[in-house]
């Protein structure tokens, strides 16, 4: 004979069942938390451009992919994977008077030996890197100056500065200027300003 069971009991029961179930969606709810915010610090977007941080040992990478295409039938070629080693929320703090301007040929020159412990090496290799794959050919010309009617080339002069920061003084002409070795700094902020504007017109 099956012994039978109280409403006092069975409230009981129900009750534990109950206090299971929540508990058990409380435990799957903060899982998704979680989850969620691995996947966040791991991927975001900054003014319209995706993120990836990327850890190798010690040194973090903020990549971003960026399309190419082919010229005059705009059909999608590959992807240039574009690695930088600051956060480009961080970069803001570096002031840019002006925007990004290209044109096919584009001359880099330096006041000073940047050597900054090896960044100096890496900072205008990466930019000359960027700036080729966005198909403007990157020379280096002692000899040559601004173009102020922003019709020839463009002219980058990384030079010393009390404040790291971009000047924009003519449409294609630009001093970016280094202080406290900030070289890293202030060419990935032109490359990701870079990278921004050509978002916004591809979309």
């Amino acid at each position: 004979m099956v012994p039978k069971i109280s409403k006092k009991e069975i409230k009981a029961q129900n009750k534990t069942l109950r206090n299971i179930f929540i508990g058990l969606g409380i435990f799957i709810f903060m899982i998704i938390i979680v989850v969620l915010s691995i996947n966040s610090a791991q991927h975001f977007e900054y003014d319209g451009v995706e993120f990836n941080v990327i850890q190798e040992g010690e040194i973090i990478f903020y990549n971003a992919v960026f399309p190419l295409y082919q010229g005059m039938t705009g059909k999608h070629i590959s992807d240039y994977n574009i690695y930088l080693r600051n956060n480009p929320k961080k970069l803001e703090k570096i002031i840019f008077d002006g925007e990004v301007n290209l044109r096919p040929d584009t001359v880099i020159n330096t006041t000073t030996d940047f050597n900054c412990d090896g960044d100096g090496i890496i900072a205008v290799g990466n930019l000359v890197q960027v700036l080729r794959t966005f198909g403007t050919n990157v020379i280096k010309d002692p000899e040559a100056g601004c173009d102020a009617m922003g019709g020839e080339h463009v002219f980058i002069q990384i030079r010393e500065g009390d404040e790291t920061r971009i000047e924009q003084f003519a449409p294609t002409c630009y001093n970016l200027y280094v202080n406290d070795c900030e070289i890293l700094e202030v060419t990935e902020k032109f490359i990701v300003d870079l990278l921004v504007k050509a978002e916004k017109n591809r979309a």
